[in-house]
């Protein structure tokens, strides 16, 4: 069962495409940002690639994607949990990890999220009202949602989602931009390491159960006035960069990954990203090959189809067919400038020059 998030609004070029970012770029684009990731394995691997990119030009190896709770990787350490703890396949897992470069101007951090809230999670939200405020927060949480937590999972995710988003609301300055990451497409068979053997007859399931998710967290998120960035519809025709297990990816679809979050988050920021001519085949990223792409598609949409990715920019968008009904657990959410708008309206407010022009040199 596939979901399609019709808009009622017009639809608008979006401003910029994909780029395939070089290290010295990334490091311009993040500097003096305090990057927060969360979730399981595969935002850990978000997290790497972008501790690597902010590096060198190069990718993942394939011990590296699989490496687990290490107590460093690419000059990061291990804060807490992994191997200063128990290696352990448990809900109760934990994994800290922090980049600090040797420049002082990039941070990144990484937490392991077994469920997208708990008692836990709150934890880490005090760690961030307390600590330094992070610029930019990425997160997702759904996989061991729906298969670790009991027959009522997908209820527990949604009412999960909805305290979420709130307490992030509340947490979070309006400086903050947050992007949901959606989850990404599982393959017809999951032998992922998070499903215990005697959760196996759920795989059958949880292949829709991800879909289903993924309409919740993409609606939630956007009522919330969060950012979207719809992995499962990027990610679909990549059946070859999918791992056996039918749930991690290469470090080709890594690095892809790496460049569409990247130009999302340049996109809410304003900023001008650079544009190149690549070669086919060169450079780090560019081998990556997402499969046959299906004929357009004219007039309504039949059943199982998309028409595009889900997109929310910061400001929420109408969902007027939503088959379930999601309940609301808070108030409305303050209407949160797009990050690009809230630059221009500071710089209006202040009348100060702008620390970064929102171009790249040359």
């Amino acid at each position: 069962m596939v979901f399609c998030l019709e808009n009622t609004e017009p639809r608008h070029p979006r401003r910029s495409t994909m780029v395939h970012l070089q290290a010295s770029e990334v490091q311009q684009l993040l500097h003096n940002k305090f990057v927060v990731i969360l979730g399981d394995s595969i935002q850990r691997a978000v997290y790497k690639d972008l501790v690597l990119l902010l590096q060198k030009d190069s990718l993942l190896t394939a011990a590296q994607l699989k490496a687990k709770g290490e107590l460093s990787f690419e000059q990061d350490q291990l804060v807490a949990g992994g191997q200063l703890g128990e290696l352990h396949n448990g809900t109760q897992y934990r994994e800290v990890r922090q980049f600090c470069s040797g420049s002082g101007h990039h941070l990144v951090r990484f937490y392991f999220l077994t469920r997208v809230y708990s008692e836990y999670l709150e934890g880490v939200l005090e760690e961030l009202t307390y600590g330094p405020t992070p610029d930019l927060v990425i997160i997702n949480s759904c996989l061991w949602d729906l298969s670790r937590y009991g027959r009522f999972s997908m209820e527990s995710y949604r009412e999960n989602l909805e305290r979420v988003f709130m307490r992030m609301d509340q947490v979070l300055p309006d400086s903050c931009l947050l992007v949901w990451n959606m989850a990404m497409p599982l393959g017809e068979r999951v032998t992922g390491g998070f499903l215990l053997p005697e959760l196996q007859p759920l795989a059958a399931s949880l292949r829709r159960d991800v879909v289903e998710g993924n309409f919740y967290s993409a609606t939630l998120a956007g009522d919330h006035c969060f950012d979207v960035l719809d992995l499962h519809f990027h990610f679909r025709h990549a059946v070859r960069h999918r791992h056996r297990d039918g749930v991690h990816w290469d470090q080709h679809a890594h690095r892809h990954l790496s460049h569409l979050l990247l130009t999302h988050v340049a996109d809410a920021w304003g900023v001008e990203l650079p544009k190149r001519d690549y070669t086919p085949g060169c450079g780090p990223g560019v081998n990556f090959v997402p499969g046959p792409l299906p004929p357009p598609v004219s007039g309504p949409l039949p059943h199982g189809q998309h028409r595009g990715p889900v997109v929310h920019r910061g400001m929420p968008r109408c969902v007027p067919s939503s088959p379930y009904h999601v309940p609301r657990m808070g108030g409305p959410c303050r209407q949160r400038l797009r990050h690009s708008d809230r630059l221009v309206h500071t710089y209006k407010l202040d009348r100060r020059l702008p620390a970064h022009s929102g171009t790249w040199p040359g």
